[in-house]
């Protein structure tokens, strides 16, 4: 079920320029969220750009995300996830069990909300104690809610990098964003500037090559309708010497 598309040609001579010479890594899981608004002729979706001084990716536009925590599991949710989600993210190799589901889709809320202000919840109606990248949550009365959350695509870095991710990129409506946090965006944050740009714009095109694949693969899902569960999610990864698209099964 190989199809190496001409994106990932792109993205297989990019990666013959960066670095692949380091040890053996083993990939941490990460989170992505990309917040998409259908409420125009065109969507868009939310980047943010990186200070350019940070390590990775200085200066491009990337979309809110980074590595689970380990307390991200035991965050208490406003709503579970679906059992689609956790179905989807059960797919693949190496499998994911339904406590690591849990993490991966309250991860990419929590990344969210830390790099861009923009949170996904729901009202609590027991007020609970959440701390430090939750305590916005707990001041608005909310708790995480990753009800709303589509699986979009599995990347795993390939081998040789300095450093490696095996990332899920999910999608919510921005009608899912609750609240939002002033102040997070500014000269000084880990993103200095927070867009909102239709898909297939000039912004878009600086993308890292996997995150423009990824984000082909949602411009395809939203042009058949609205969002689902059962349609194919696609999986980047590295073997027999090239980046291969798979479908997770």
């Amino acid at each position: 079920m190989t199809d190496t598309s001409q994106a990932d040609e792109k993205a297989k001579i990019h990666e013959g320029k960066e670095a692949d010479h380091h040890p053996y890594f083993r990939p941490k899981d990460a989170a992505t969220l990309i917040l998409v608004d259908r409420s125009g002729a065109i969507p868009k979706v939310l980047v943010g750009k990186r200070h350019d001084k940070v390590v990775f990716m200085p200066g491009k536009f990337v979309f809110p995300g980074g590595r689970v925590d380990k307390d991200d599991y035991r965050v208490p949710i406003a709503a579970p996830v679906t059992a689609e989600l956790e179905a989807n993210l059960a797919k693949g190799s190496p499998k994911t069990p339904a406590s690591r589901a849990k993490s991966l889709a309250i991860a990419a809320i929590r990344e969210a909300c830390e790099e861009t202000g923009l949170c996904l919840g729901r009202r609590a109606e027991v007020k609970a104690k959440l701390e430090g990248a939750w305590k916005p949550f707990a001041d608005a009365g909310l708790l995480p809610d990753p009800s709303s959350l589509f699986l979009i695509a599995r990347a795993i870095t390939p081998p040789g990098r300095v450093k490696r991710f095996d990332t899920r990129f999910f999608t919510a409506d921005a009608s899912a964003i609750t609240h939002r946090v002033e102040g997070v965006i500014h000269a000084d944050a880990e993103l200095v500037e927070l867009v909102w740009v239709e898909l297939g714009s000039k912004p878009l095109a600086d993308l890292h090559p996997m995150t423009r694949n990824v984000l082909n693969e949602l411009d395809t899902r939203l042009a058949t309708g609205p969002l689902r569960h059962d349609a194919p999610v696609p999986f980047f990864h590295f073997y027999g010497g090239k980046m291969q698209k798979d479908i997770l099964s």
